[in-house]
């Protein structure tokens, strides 16, 4: 819904978002986002006990890979978000949007402060640092339920239509 030229992120906005996220399962790392607006998001994603890559990484005693943690990141604080701010730049509903080509493209300062095990539910946060020319750039956490920061950086990606 577009108010006073912004669109409110209702349930039906957040829902148009996530069907144009392209990535896909088992690449998929976004269950739900809980909060969105032209400054930030809040997403989450529950790391599942069967995800491919726990088989390799590590035998035994299974942790979710860097990598991996900087895509859940990625794929809420950039991708998603850019899709959302791309809607609200053209004032028009992410629904009615062509789906667009979004790429990830940089992460700079990324820390890791503790692992994420099978099971495991996080929260991403993404503060909107500037959106120029389909250029994002977002300070980004990944924390645990009680709030413990489990990894931060600033997450960079690009949105353009194809």
């Amino acid at each position: 819904m577009l108010m006073g030229g912004f669109m409110v992120a209702d349930a039906g906005v957040i829902k148009e978002v996530l069907a144009l996220v392209p990535q896909r399962e088992p690449f998929r790392f976004i269950d739900e986002i809980i909060s969105l607006d032209e400054e930030k998001i809040i997403g989450a994603y529950r790391f599942r006990e069967d995800e491919f890559f726990y088989r390799g990484h590590f035998p035994g005693r299974p942790i979710t890979p860097g990598v991996i943690l900087i895509e859940t990141m990625a794929q809420i604080g950039a991708t998603a978000f850019g899709i959302y701010l791309l809607a609200c730049q053209k004032k028009m509903r992410p629904g009615t949007m062509d789906i667009p080509l979004s790429l990830f493209s940089s992460a700079d300062g990324v820390e890791f402060n503790g692992i994420v095990v099978p099971g495991e539910r996080v929260i991403v946060k993404g503060k909107k640092n500037y959106f120029r020319k389909g250029v994002l750039k977002v300070d980004t956490t990944m924390e645990r339920e009680n709030g413990e920061i489990i990894c931060l950086g600033t997450l960079t990606g690009v949105v353009a239509n194809k």
